[in-house]
C-alpha cells in the first residue's frame, strides 16, 4: 500500500473522536495530593472567557502541555489546574448590549472555552477548576482585602485619576492611548475621586531585593520592566523655601538625583494638578493658572512624560530661594511634572536635565552649567548654544557659595553628591533619601462585574469592615439597562443592596459601591488551585506547602509589569501574615511569543485573522500543536504564513504509520536489535530530556523527526519491522510525541499494542553504552577553507588526528607548494592549518 493510500486511513477527526471520551474517563491528569511522588506544580496563566480559544491561546497552552506531560512522563505528580479569570468590564459591555446579566455572557463562554480546551487535549486537571466570579472564590478575594486593610495595605483617600466618560471607571495609565480610552476610544479626563489603594510601595524595596532569586529563571526582560518600573533612585530631598505673593513664606521640598547640580537650578516646576500648585499661585495668575490646570487633567501620565512633547506651563508668580546660593528663582506649573511622583515639585537644572532645558528655552529661563562634560573633541559643550542638555561626568563650575563651600574643581559625581548631602544635612536644609517611580496600586473600579468591597459606611461609625461571617458580599441582580454608565458605580442605584444596618452600631449605613480591579483577583488564584474547595479559609497552607512556589509559570511578557509584579506583592503580604513559608510565587517563568499572520499582529480590519477553529476542522489538533511547537524558540513571535500545517500532518502519518509496520512482540529484548538504530534511539530519548527541560521544545521535535525518518529506514532498507530495535524505536517516538501530539501517539501506541494511556507510558530508560559514539567527524581547514572531513575515533589524540589530517590527499593537494606555519588541533573535532 502506497503512503498515499495509508494516509488516506488516517482519520484525524476520527482519531481525536475516538480517545476524547477515553481520556475523560480515564482521568490521567488527577493530581494526588497524598501521592508520594515529587511534585511538580505546571501554572500557566488563565484565560479570560471572551469568546472561543484562539490561536494565541492554542500557541500559549501547546507549549505548557509539552512540560507538563514531560514532568507526567518523568514520574512526578504534577499539578496542572484550569481556571477562568472571570470578572471584567468586556462582559458587563455585553450584558448592556443584551439586556442580560453579565453571568449569562461569561459562564456560556467558558463552557465553551472548557469545550476547546478539552478537544485540544491540554494535560489539565479539571477537579480544580475555578472562576474568579463564583461568590465561592470572591468570598476569599475580599477576605483577603479585609487582611490587608488591618495591616495597613488597604486605604482609601482622595487623588486624581483617569476617567473615562463612556465607560465611566477609572482606567490604569496603561490602559489610556493618545489621550483616549484603549477600550472605546472616548477622550480621557482627570477626575478628583477617592478611591481604594493597596500600599505596595511598602514593597518595593523587597520587590526588588527577592529579584535575586528569580535572576537566570525568568526572563532578563522581564526582570528589567520590573525594574525599571519600581524605579528605585538614590538622591536627596533639598528645602526650597517659597515667598507667596502675600508675603508668607513656605517650605517645598523636592526630590533630586542630582543634588550635585543644585547650583545650577534656576527655576522651580510644581506639577499643574498638584494641590500646591493651587495653593500658593499668585491671585493675578489664578485665572490663567486654572485654565492649565483643566487642559493638563485631560492627559493621561504616559502622554504627560512622552519623549518630544511640546512643553508648556505657567508662571505662578512666586519665587523661592536655592537653598545653596541664596539665589531667589521662580517657581512654574507644568504638566511634565506628576503629583504623585516624589514629591509633586522639582528643581529644575536646564543645563544638565533635557525636559528642563527645553521648558527653559520655551519661556526664556535661565540655564546655567554647573558640571563641565568634555566633548569628543576634547572642548566642552554649551547647553545654551547647543540645545542638548549635558548628562555626563565632567568637572564641576559656578558650584561655589559666599561662605567658602564649593564644589568647583571635584571631578568625581559620588564625592559632590556625598558633599552636597553633608552641606544640607548640617544646615537643615535637606537630607539623603531613596525614592521610587513605583505607585499605590489603585483598586478601585465604577463598574458592576467584579469583586465587591466589603465595607460599610456609616456617618457614626465611619469605614467599617463588613465582618467575615457576612463574606461574600454577593452582586445583587442587575442586568441590562441597570448596568449602564451613570457616573458612578452601577451598585450605587441597587438601593435595596447599598442601604445596609452599620455591622457595629446597627444604624443606617451604605455599602462601598466599588469593586476590585480583577487584577485583584488573578493576584492569589495560584494558591486556590492548591485546595480549591476549602470552605474555611482561602487555601490551605499544608497544600501550599506541599505544591508551591509552582515549578514554572507561562504566558504573555505583556504581564510583566501588572499581573506579575502584583502577584510578587501579594505573596510578599501572605509570608508577613504567616499564611506561607515562601515569598516568590513563581520558581521559573517562560514567555511565549505572538502568533501573527503576513508579519503583522492579527486583526479583523487588516483581514489577516487566523481562525482556530479553522485550523483544527482542516489539520487536526496534533498538526496544529506540532506547528505551533516546532515553529522556533517559545520566546520569537511566530507567523502563521510562514508555517505548514500541512506538513506537520504529513509528518504524524509517517509516525502513525510506524507503529503499524512494527511485527516484533511486546516486551521483545531489544538488546540483540539493529545496533545503528538502537544507537539513534537512545540518542534522542536522552537529548529529548535536555531540550524539553531547556526549553528547546522546536529542537526535540526535529529530534524525534529524525528518530522516525531512521526508524522508516530501518522497516524499508535496513533491519525490517520484526528486528525488536523497530519496536524500542517505534514506542519511543509514541512517548515523545505524547508530549506534542497526543491523538496521535495515543494511536500508536494502542497499535503497538499497549493499553491507554501513553501519557503516563513513562520516560524510555537510556543505556549510556548507546550514547557513546564509534566516531565523530573532524574538519580539517588549510587557512580557513574545508579542505576535508575525517571519520575518527571520538578518543583520539590530538598528535594522531595531526598525522592523520597532515596525510590526507585532500589536504597535502591545498599544502603543495606551500609552507606549514601552523598547526592548530582540537581533537576529535577539528584541524586548521595555517600558510605563509
Amino acid at each position: 500500500m502506497s503512503e498515499r493510500d495509508e494516509q488516506e486511513h488516517y482519520d484525524v477527526h476520527a482519531v481525536e473522536a475516538k480517545w476524547l471520551p477515553v481520556w475523560e474517563k480515564l482521568d490521567p491528569f488527577r493530581a494526588d495530593d497524598a501521592s508520594p511522588r515529587e511534585k511538580r506544580y505546571a501554572l500557566t496563566m488563565f484565560t479570560y472567557p471572551s469568546g472561543d480559544l484562539h490561536m494565541g491561546h492554542a500557541e500559549v497552552t501547546a507549549l505548557h502541555d509539552v512540560i507538563a506531560r514531560y514532568w507526567w512522563q518523568r514520574g512526578y505528580e504534577v499539578m496542572n489546574p484550569i481556571g477562568w479569570d472571570s470578572f471584567g468590564l468586556p462582559a458587563e459591555n455585553a450584558a448592556i448590549r443584551n439586556d442580560e446579566h453579565p453571568a449569562t455572557y461569561t459562564y456560556a463562554n467558558i463552557e465553551t472555552q472548557a469545550e476547546s480546551f478539552r478537544r485540544y487535549a491540554c494535560s489539565f486537571d479539571w477537579s480544580r477548576r475555578l472562576h474568579t466570579s463564583d461568590p465561592e472564590y470572591y468570598r476569599w478575594t475580599q477576605w483577603l482585602f479585609l487582611r490587608f486593610r488591618e495591616r495597613g495595605l488597604a486605604y482609601r483617600k482622595n487623588s486624581p485619576v483617569n476617567w473615562c466618560p463612556n465607560d465611566q471607571t477609572v482606567l490604569a495609565n496603561e490602559q489610556v492611548v493618545d489621550g483616549r480610552c484603549e477600550r472605546c476610544g472616548a477622550e480621557v479626563t482627570r477626575r478628583e475621586l477617592t478611591q481604594w489603594y493597596f500600599k505596595i510601595t511598602d514593597y518595593a524595596q523587597r520587590l526588588l531585593d527577592d529579584m535575586a532569586q528569580l535572576e537566570g529563571r525568568w526572563p532578563e526582560r522581564v526582570l528589567t520592566l520590573q525594574r525599571n518600573w519600581i524605579g528605585r533612585s538614590e538622591g536627596a530631598h533639598v528645602d526650597f523655601e517659597l515667598h507667596l505673593a502675600s508675603g508668607e513664606r513656605r517650605t517645598v521640598t523636592v526630590y533630586t538625583t542630582r543634588p550635585d547640580t543644585l547650583y545650577g537650578a534656576t527655576f522651580m516646576v510644581i506639577a499643574a494638578d498638584a494641590d500646591l500648585a493651587a495653593e500658593v499661585v499668585a491671585p493675578e495668575r489664578r485665572e490663567a493658572f486654572e485654565a492649565y490646570r483643566e487642559q493638563v487633567r485631560k492627559e493621561s501620565d504616559i502622554d504627560r512624560l512622552a519623549t518630544g512633547k511640546a512643553k508648556t506651563g505657567v508662571d505662578l508668580g512666586v519665587t523661592a530661594t536655592n537653598p545653596v546660593n541664596g539665589e531667589r528663582v521662580p517657581v512654574w506649573a507644568a504638566d511634565y511634572v506628576l503629583a504623585d511622583y516624589g514629591t509633586g515639585a522639582i528643581m529644575a537644572v536646564p543645563a544638565h536635565d533635557q525636559r528642563d532645558l527645553d521648558f527653559a528655552r520655551e519661556f526664556g529661563l535661565a540655564v546655567r552649567t554647573v558640571v563641565a562634560v568634555p566633548n569628543a573633541e576634547g572642548g566642552v559643550d554649551d547647553p545654551e548654544q547647543t540645545y542638548v542638555a549635558t548628562t555626563g561626568d565632567g568637572s564641576y563650575v559656578n558650584s561655589a557659595s559666599g561662605d567658602g563651600f564649593r564644589l568647583d574643581g571635584l571631578s568625581d559625581k559620588a564625592t559632590a553628591i556625598h558633599r552636597i548631602v553633608e552641606r544640607l544635612e548640617a544646615d537643615g536644609k535637606g537630607a539623603g533619601a531613596v525614592n521610587y517611580r513605583l505607585r499605590d496600586w489603585l483598586l478601585s473600579r465604577q463598574r458592576f462585574w467584579g469583586a465587591p468591597i466589603p465595607v460599610v459606611h456609616c456617618e457614626t461609625c465611619g469605614e467599617v469592615a463588613v465582618p467575615d461571617e457576612q463574606l461574600p458580599v454577593e452582586l445583587p441582580d442587575l442586568k441590562g439597562a441597570d448596568l449602564k454608565p451613570k457616573g458612578v458605580s452601577p451598585l450605587a442605584a441597587a438601593e435595596d443592596w447599598v442601604n445596609v444596618a452599620c455591622p457595629k452600631c446597627g444604624g443606617a449605613a451604605l455599602r462601598d459601591t466599588d469593586t476590585m480591579d480583577t487584577f485583584v483577583d488573578s493576584s492569589w488564584y495560584f494558591l486556590r488551585y492548591c485546595s480549591p474547595g476549602k470552605d474555611d479559609g482561602p487555601f490551605d497552607p499544608d497544600q501550599v506547602r506541599t505544591w508551591m512556589p509552582a515549578d514554572i509559570y507561562v504566558g504573555g511578557v505583556e504581564h510583566a509589569v501588572l499581573h506579575l509584579l502584583y502577584a510578587r506583592f501579594f505573596t510578599k503580604v501572605l509570608h508577613d501574615m504567616g499564611m506561607v513559608d515562601f515569598v516568590e510565587p513563581f520558581a521559573v517563568q517562560l514567555n511565549q511569543g505572538v502568533v501573527i499572520n503576513q508579519g503583522k499582529k492579527m486583526s479583523k480590519s487588516l483581514g489577516n485573522g487566523v481562525s482556530l477553529g479553522d485550523q483544527l476542522a482542516a489539520y487536526g489538533v496534533d498538526a496544529v500543536r506540532l506547528t505551533l511547537v516546532f515553529a522556533g524558540p517559545p520566546e520569537d513571535n511566530i507567523d502563521w504564513a510562514d508555517l505548514s500545517p500541512a506538513g506537520s500532518l504529513r509528518f504524524l502519518h509517517r509516525a502513525w504509520r510506524l507503529a503499524g509496520d512494527v511485527t516484533a512482540p511486546i516486551g521483545a529484548d531489544p538488546s540483540p536489535g539493529d545496533a545503528m538504530l538502537r544507537k539513534v534511539t537512545h540518542r534522542t530519548v536522552h537529548d529529548a530530556a535536555g531540550l524539553v527541560e531547556g526549553h528547546r521544545f522546536n529542537v526535540m521535535v526535529a529530534r524525534v523527526m529524525e528518530l522516525v525518518n531512521a526508524t522508516r529506514k530501518a522497516i524499508d532498507s535496513g533491519c525490517g519491522p520484526a528486528d525488536p530495535a523497530v519496536r524500542e524505536a517505534a514506542e519511543a517516538v509514541a512517548v515523545l510525541l505524547s508530549l506534542v501530539a497526543p491523538y496521535t501517539a495515543e494511536e500508536m501506541w494502542e497499535r503497538l499494542g499497549h493499553e491507554p494511556t501513553v501519557a503516563k507510558a513513562g520516560w524510555p530508560a537510556v543505556d549510556d553504552a548507546l550514547l557513546v559514539e564509534d566516531s565523530v567527524t573532524a574538519v580539517v581547514q588549510v587557512q580557513g577553507k574545508v579542505r576535508a572531513r575525517l571519520d575518527v575515533s571520538p578518543t583520539i589524540s590530538e598528535a594522531d588526528l595531526e598525522s592523520v589530517a597532515m596525510g590526507d590527499e585532500a589536504v597535502q593537494r591545498a599544502l603543495a607548494g606551500k609552507q606549514v606555519r601552523k598547526v592548530v588541533v582540537r581533537a576529535p573535532r577539528l584541524v586548521n592549518v595555517v600558510v605563509g
